[in-house]
Formats: C-alpha cells, structure tokens, sequence
C-alpha cells in the first residue's frame, strides 16, 4: 500500500482512506500536533480535524506527498486552535516564542489571493532547507515544524542549549538572506 493508493480511495470517495491514513501517518501527525499544543486531548481532536480536512480536500487536490501534505493541515489546524486560545487569554508559550524566532524571516500570509505566492516562497524555502547539511536541517525542523523546545532539540542532539539557540540563529539569518536574494522577504 503507497500514498498513490490512498488518494485513489480518497477520489473513490472510500471510508477506508481515513482508516489507511491514521494507520500510517496517525502517530505523525500527532506528534505534530501535540507539540503546538501541549495537550493530548487537543491533538487528538487536530488529528481527527486533520482526516475531516484532508476528506474535504481530496479531491479536487491530488498530494504527491501524502505525509507532507497531512503534516501541514494537522499544523495549521493546530496553530489556529493556539492562535484562538491565546486570542482569548493572551499567554505566552513555546510556539508563540517559535512564531517571534521566525517573524524576522517570514510575514504572515493568510488571504487566499496569496496562495501562488506562498507555494513559491515554500520553493524558495524547500531549496534553502536542502543546502543545509544535514545536521543543521534537523535542528531547524525539529523546531520550526516539529515545535520542540530548545531543551528537547538540544538532547535529542547530543548539544548544550546555547549551541543550539546559537545555530537556530546562524539558520535563521541565512534564511533571511536567502529569502532577500530571492526577493521574497520585505522590510516592513
């Protein structure tokens, strides 16, 4: 069973889709969620959310990567609950703190007029992300798409927390060069 024969059964409008999808990239997708939101109950709501959007979107969309394409609506989902919660109370947190680290680089698109331009700015991050070695890339992800803390990133890598703040902003700084090179990032 591959990702193609998943997207089928979503196009044949087959329940078993969903079922396939929480087989395979269920424990993906909360580990995604779960580190935006610190709840398990609340990432378990973002990943069922996740299916329900993933059904509503496929078709008319036809992911080539299917993990790629769940691990960004389970994000999203789980940015926007953040987003009302802190809208309500207004406190602060580690993916508040993510989004401060990363506001220097990348603005804020939420218009669906924007859309073409997002996808084109992701290109332009994607081959970014590639030109970085390896172990610099795998801090960067954990990060800024996995959401781990500072603490986890540094044990899982074996590095004192000061290097790892240290290359997070060696990493964002290139970013932001490169994003200005390209000309997608602005002085505001």
């Amino acid at each position: 069973m591959d990702d193609k024969y998943i997207v089928e059964l979503f196009f044949a409008r087959d329940e078993r889709a969903i079922k396939l999808c929480a087989e395979r990239y269920g424990g993906y997708c909360h580990v995604i969620a779960y580190n935006i939101l610190a709840s398990r109950e609340d990432a378990e709501e973002c990943v069922n959310d996740t299916y329900l959007r993933a059904w509503n979107s496929i078709p008319p969309h036809r992911p080539n990567l299917l993990s790629a394409f769940l691990g960004r609506i389970t994000r999203r989902l789980a940015v926007d609950r953040v987003r009302s919660r802190t809208a309500e109370k207004r406190g602060g947190g580690e993916i508040e703190l993510i989004f401060d680290e990363l506001a220097d680089c990348i603005a804020d698109e939420k218009t669906p007029e924007e859309e073409l331009a997002e996808r084109e700015r992701a290109r332009v991050i994607n081959s970014f992300l590639a030109s970085l070695p390896d172990t610099e890339r795998r801090v960067f992800l954990r990060r800024y798409w996995f959401s781990d803390s500072i603490a986890v990133i540094a044990d899982r890598f074996g590095f004192s927390e000061s290097k790892v703040k240290s290359m997070l902003l060696r990493t964002r700084t290139k970013l932001k060069k490169h994003l200005t090179e390209e000309n997608y990032y602005e002085e505001f």
